[in-house]
C-alpha cells in the first residue's frame, strides 16, 4: 500500500456543516490536502452521496451552479474508482467476511483497488484494518 488516502462522503458533508466548526475545519484541511499532494481519492459512489445530500439534504442546498462548481473543481480530480463488477465482486467478499453494509463494503473496495493506506470516515470502526487499509475517523 502506498500513502495513498480514501475520504468518505460523511468528510465532504461535514465541510459544510455550519454547527460543527472542528469537524467543518477538520474536513477541509482533508479535502484541500487532497488536492493539493494528490494523494487523496474518492470514488464515484462519494460523488453521487455527496451531491444527493448537497442538492437535497443540507440546511441550505447547494445551488444548481455552485454544484456544478464543486463538482469540477473538487470532486472530479478527486475521483478516481468507476463502477466495475469486479469492485461489486469484492465488495460482496468485503461484506460477507467483515459485516459491513454493502455500501460501506463498496466504500473499503474502492479504496482498497485505489491502493489507498487509509479510509478517512466516521462511520465505520476506527483502527480496524481490512487487507493492508486501515479505518481512520479524522474527528477523533
Amino acid at each position: 500500500m502506498s500513502g495513498r488516502y480514501f475520504i468518505d462522503t460523511n468528510i465532504f458533508i461535514y465541510s459544510f456543516h455550519e454547527e460543527d466548526p472542528h469537524k467543518r475545519e477538520i474536513s477541509r484541511r482533508l479535502i484541500s490536502d487532497a488536492l493539493g499532494n494528490s494523494a487523496g481519492v474518492i470514488s464515484y459512489q462519494v460523488v453521487q452521496e455527496f451531491l444527493a445530500a448537497a442538492t437535497r439534504k443540507f440546511k441550505k442546498s447547494l445551488t444548481f451552479k455552485d454544484s456544478q462548481r464543486y463538482l469540477a473543481v473538487v470532486l472530479e480530480p478527486l475521483c478516481e474508482v468507476y463502477s466495475s463488477p469486479e469492485l461489486f465482486h469484492q465488495a460482496l467478499e468485503i461484506m460477507d467476511k467483515w459485516r459491513y453494509s454493502f455500501y460501506d463494503s463498496l466504500i473499503i473496495a474502492s479504496a482498497i483497488q485505489a491502493d489507498c493506506s487509509i479510509l478517512y470516515t466516521e462511520d465505520m470502526q476506527h483502527g480496524q484494518e481490512i487487507m493492508n487499509l486501515g479505518i481512520k475517523n479524522p474527528f477523533l
